[in-house]
């Protein structure tokens, strides 16, 4: 009896342990909502409570750092070739060419290009660097708040509604001039020279810039929903020292 009664105080007190840290890693987002879309008024509260305007601040700082992480992880060599959930295939148009190719043994000049253009948005994605921290700090006042406010991926729909059309434009000669510098546009050639050789087989053709430029962008705000549900949850792992001071008080 006397160790049933140890192991339920024991369940209680880890209960309480968890519920407690719980609440206080939660209670900084309903905190910050709160300032951000409380009327602007005077206070003689003393209560240390961070400004509006670093919520603001902070909020976009780790929009800044989250935007920069994402493109580190994909510009680098097999950020996107090396991971399942971006790696870019071969145009659906090629579908037919690869298959035939496959079949008579020339599977590796159809891999060659597949890996080719990842390399090619790889090379690319550190152009959206700049395009990402020219979009944050054009947010205004109520555009974080609307951001703050949003669903988790809030932050993402932005970016995609002000920066999608920007990107394509500033990715596309990037990617066209990765295409060339990686060999894709020659491995293409070759998959296509080889396909025609086949007796009866149907004309294919594909735009091989276009359709990097797309997966590429894909890729990019596929991870930029995940870095900023993670910015959400715990802004302060940014480590920044406006972050901790805004969001890392108790």
């Amino acid at each position: 009896m006397k160790n049933y009664r140890k192991t339920s105080l024991m369940v209680l007190i880890i209960s309480m342990l968890i519920a407690r840290y719980s609440i206080a890693g939660d209670s900084w987002w309903e905190k910050g909502l709160d300032i951000l879309t409380a009327p602007s008024t005077s206070t003689t509260n003393t209560t240390k409570v961070p400004a509006t305007a670093d919520i603001g601040k902070a909020f976009k700082e780790a929009l800044s750092i989250g935007s920069e992480n994402v493109v580190k992880q994909l510009g680098k060599v097999d950020g996107f070739n090396a991971d399942p959930a971006i790696h870019i295939p071969l145009p659906a148009e090629l579908d037919t060419a690869k298959k035939m190719l496959n079949k008579i043994g020339m599977s590796s000049m159809v891999d060659d290009l597949e890996l080719k253009i990842n390399r090619a948005a790889e090379t690319a994605t550190p152009k959206a660097k700049d395009l990402f921290l020219q979009s944050i700090s054009e947010m205004t006042f109520d555009d974080v708040k609307a951001i703050y406010a949003g669903p988790q991926d809030s932050a993402t729909k932005y970016f995609k509604s002000k920066m999608s059309p920007s990107l394509k434009e500033e990715m596309a000669p990037i990617v066209e001039k990765s295409l060339s510098e990686v060999g894709a546009v020659q491995a293409y050639d070759n998959v296509l020279g080889q396909y025609k050789t086949l007796p009866f087989v149907p004309d294919v053709k594909a735009d091989l810039n276009n359709h990097v430029v797309e997966k590429g962008i894909d890729g990019i705000f596929y991870y930029l929903a995940k870095e900023e549900a993670a910015i959400r949850k715990d802004p302060v792992r940014q480590t920044t020292g406006l972050l901790k001071q805004v969001f890392g008080a108790k």
